[in-house]
């Protein structure tokens, strides 16, 4: 197989709804933009996100979104509101949006590494 060419995509997430920015990156990582796509090769080029901090949320997100997670413990089902997440660390909201938006397959832990938040 012949040498991958990744690009630097630079983006700017002001005033961008989080979904919306999620969905492009997600694409940028995979690769699905190039001709050459397929999905069991990794592909994807290198994206940079910027003013994360801008973000825009619609609707009640920030008071009605949760997070979850379980400790793997009877009764150890764990929450956090999308606004205290956001306010520790606005990057982690994005990060983790697009995380589920890759597939489920070893591929996404190297396309994950590919994603740079400032």
């Amino acid at each position: 197989m012949k040498n991958i060419e990744r690009k630097l995509h630079q983006l700017d997430a002001t005033d961008l709804t989080v979904g919306r920015l999620a969905t492009k990156i997600a694409t940028l990582l995979r690769g699905k933009n190039k001709p050459e796509y397929q999905p069991h090769l990794d592909l994807g080029d290198i994206v940079e996100v910027r003013n994360v901090d801008k973000m825009k949320f619609t609707g009640k997100k920030l008071e009605q979104k949760q997070y979850y997670h379980h400790s793997g413990y009877i009764g150890g089902l764990k929450s956090k509101k999308l606004s205290d997440v956001f306010e520790a660390d606005p990057g982690n909201v994005l990060y983790r949006a697009v995380r589920e938006m890759l597939p489920d397959t070893k591929l996404r832990v190297n396309m994950l590494k590919r994603l740079i938040i400032k």
